[in-house]
C-alpha cells in the first residue's frame, strides 16, 4: 500500500503569493538602497564601509545600478536577467560584509531570491 502525503502540497496560488512576497523584499531594499545612495542620504557607517572598500567615488553609480536591477527584476520579460544581476550583486556584497568583518545580512535576500525564482520559474535552474 502506497501513501502519498499531500501536506506539503501548496496551491498555485500560495506558491505564487509566496514567490511575490519574497520577490518584493529584495526590489525593496534594492530600490530603498539605491535612492538612498543617488540622494547621500546613507547611513555614516555604509558611507565609511563602502569608502574604505574602495567604492567612494562610485556610490552614486551603484545606487543607479540598484535601482535599475529593481527595475529589471520588476518587469517580467527582464526579470531573468534582473535575477541575474541581483544575484551577483548581493554575492558581491556578501564579499564585502565577510571581508570587512561585517553582519552578513546580504545572503537572506540571495536566499529570497532564489527561492523565488524556483516558485516562479524553475526552468531557469535547469
Amino acid at each position: 500500500m502506497r501513501h502519498t502525503s499531500n501536506a506539503f502540497q501548496m496551491s498555485a496560488k500560495t506558491t505564487r503569493i509566496i514567490a511575490t512576497v519574497l520577490l518584493v523584499i529584495p526590489i525593496i531594499v534594492l530600490s530603498i538602497g539605491g535612492v538612498m545612495k543617488i540622494l547621500g542620504a546613507e547611513p555614516e557607517m555604509v558611507m565609511q564601509f563602502l569608502t574604505k572598500a574602495g567604492f567612494g567615488p562610485y556610490i552614486t553609480l551603484l545606487g543607479l545600478t540598484e535601482l535599475t536591477i529593481a527595475g529589471l527584476l520588476i518587469y517580467p520579460k527582464t526579470n531573468k536577467t534582473g535575477f541575474l544581476l541581483a544575484t551577483s550583486y548581493f554575492a558581491g556584497a556578501l564579499c564585502l560584509e565577510i571581508s570587512g568583518g561585517q553582519p552578513t545580512a546580504s545572503v537572506v535576500f540571495l536566499v529570497m531570491l532564489w527561492v523565488s525564482m524556483f516558485l516562479r520559474k524553475r526552468e531557469v535552474f535547469v
